[in-house]
Formats: structure tokens, C-alpha cells, sequence
């Protein structure tokens, strides 16, 4: 996988969103956060998250998406349960994926995190799609960015938070990068 202007990844299907931002001034990407998503909620294989990263969610279609209609979010990339790669954010950009957030005393996560979205919920495992996909990801990331940890959503949003959820592999994630710092539980 190589690199585009603006940290735009080849390989990923692109799809913009408007839901982003400057990163601050001389802030190193240095941190992944994992989260776990499905729209509806536990159900798969639509575009509605897509529809909703680029804030054309249609609120009448599904009960929940009228709950979540008008929030303006984002994430840098997603991952389809069958490792199909979407990008919506350029990894140079603040995506909106985190929120309120603090990882290892620093707040406001978005401004040095790249957030991967995978397709799914805390409810069953992911797909070994996802897995190698995520991976090549996060190589390609390494490769360009000073990363120095991955955390889940959880870890940075506590009690706010619980994705990627109870079965995302983290035990794999520390065999491939063991040089990376994980959340303490993980890495105990």
C-alpha cells in the first residue's frame, strides 16, 4: 500500500466526508484507536455507515438512525466485514472519531489519533478479512506516521465507550506489534 497527498491510502475505496479538520500545528499522528460500528445496530452489509460518515444518513429509513440523525462523525477508515477498505478522512486530517478522549494523560484524541472503524458490534467476532486487512493498514501507517500506541475506543472514552468491543483479537494485535504500547490490560 502507498501513499497519497494529504495521507490519502492507495488501495482504499475513497468517499470524503465534510466531517473533519485541521490537526494542531506540529502534532504527530502517533496513536490508532479501534472502534466497532454497524448500522443498524448488530446488522451488516448495508451502506448506511457510509451514508452516515457523509452525513446523508436518511433518518426514516430505520428507527435508530432517527437517534443518531444530524451528528456529524467521522473516521479515517473503514473496514467491511469482508476486508473491503474504505477511507473517508486523509490520515493528515482530524477525523471526528473519537469525541471526548484522553489516552495516557493527553485529551482530545483526535488531534493525534487515526481512527479505524471496524464493521461489526460487541456482539460477535470479526472476520479474518477484517483482520489482515486491518493489519496491512496498520503497517502502511507505520510506515508513514510516528505511531506509538493502538487503543480501543474504550480505552480512550472509558464508561462513555465499550467498542471495539469483548472480541476484538487483542492478543494477536500484541504478537505483530509488540514494540507498540497497548492499553495495560492488554499488554499486563
Amino acid at each position: 500500500m502507498s501513499w497519497q497527498p494529504d495521507g490519502w491510502l492507495e488501495g482504499a475505496r475513497w468517499l470524503p466526508s465534510p466531517n473533519f479538520g485541521e490537526r494542531p500545528a506540529g502534532e504527530p499522528v502517533s496513536l490508532v484507536v479501534i472502534h466497532n460500528i454497524s448500522l443498524p445496530p448488530d446488522e451488516f452489509g448495508a451502506d448506511w455507515v457510509e451514508d452516515f460518515f457523509l452525513n446523508r444518513l436518511d433518518a426514516a429509513v430505520h428507527p435508530y438512525f432517527s437517534t443518531i440523525s444530524g451528528v456529524q462523525v467521522s473516521a479515517h477508515f473503514y473496514i467491511r466485514r469482508d476486508g473491503r477498505v474504505v477511507q473517508f478522512v486523509g490520515c493528515d486530517q482530524r477525523a471526528w472519531h473519537a469525541g471526548q478522549s484522553c489516552w495516557c494523560a493527553r485529551e482530545n484524541c483526535n488531534d493525534y489519533s487515526v481512527g479505524i472503524e471496524l464493521e461489526g458490534s460487541d456482539t460477535q467476532p470479526f472476520t479474518a478479512e477484517q483482520y489482515a486487512a486491518l493489519w496491512g493498514v496498520l503497517d502502511a501507517l507505520r510506515a508513514r506516521y510516528p505511531i506509538a500506541a493502538i487503543a480501543g475506543h474504550c480505552h480512550i472514552a472509558p464508561g462513555r465507550k465499550t467498542d471495539p468491543g469483548p472480541f476484538f483479537d487483542w492478543p494477536a494485535l500484541q504478537l505483530r506489534y509488540p514494540e507498540l504500547r497497548l492499553p495495560p490490560e492488554i499488554s499486563a
